[in-house]
């Protein structure tokens, strides 16, 4: 059985329906930062999730190549997330789209090196012809957070970042989003196939112990 990221790591990737704080530890990713509405047919954000699987799909199936990642192992590409932000405010205004800067990302094993990655970018753009330069290896450490599983459209995500805060403030936390450490979807559901009132994304925001 290949090892899966989301079932191995239920806490970072499937959590209750109700608000609760975890510790995320340092992970590495392949990432694509852009601007504007991820809705847009044919946009940035849509171009840069296929470069992104371009990238995951090549390191997995780097087994079937004569490149040799030390400590490989089968394992599930990671589910597609996302940091988000808006200039002049903390949080998301789910209103203005247009105004959005996201960074989209997946989760890379641990095994996978940077040189692994820039031998996976090259491989990628002779075998689909594409330029992959945007696609960046990035270490992210998000450390102590308020996370909730959130059912239901992306636009009725507020309700569940209001309950979110609330279960902080009450716990003692404040929110502590900056240009750092952002607001943060974890995609479970393909929207393509999914009703958006099923859609199932984790939303998380970093936190920090009060005064």
């Amino acid at each position: 059985m290949a090892f899966d990221y989301k079932k191995e790591y239920r806490e970072y990737y499937m959590p209750k329906n109700k608000p609760h704080i975890v510790e995320i530890p340092s992970m590495n990713f392949i990432a694509v930062g852009g601007k504007g509405d991820p809705n847009e047919e044919g946009g940035e954000y849509k171009q840069a999730i296929e470069l992104l699987y371009g990238i995951a799909y090549t390191i997995r199936m780097s087994k079937k190549t004569d490149h040799i990642i030390d400590g490989y192992f089968d394992y599930v590409v990671p589910p597609l997330e996302g940091l988000w932000e808006q200039e002049g405010r903390v949080g998301i205004d789910y209103s203005r789209k247009s105004e959005l800067k996201w960074t989209a990302m997946i989760r890379l094993p641990d095994f996978v090196t940077k040189a692994d990655f820039e031998w996976a970018v090259e491989q990628a753009a002779v075998k689909k012809k594409t330029d992959f330069s945007k696609v960046e290896f990035m270490t992210y450490k998000e450390g102590v957070c308020v996370q909730c599983m959130h059912t239901g459209s992306y636009d009725d995500e507020p309700a569940t970042v209001e309950a979110m805060d609330s279960y902080a403030d009450g716990m003692g936390y404040d929110i502590d989003i900056d240009h750092s450490r952002k607001h943060h979807e974890i995609y479970l559901s393909d929207p393509r196939k999914t009703a958006p009132e099923k859609l199932k994304t984790v939303v998380r925001h970093p936190i920090k112990k009060r005064g």
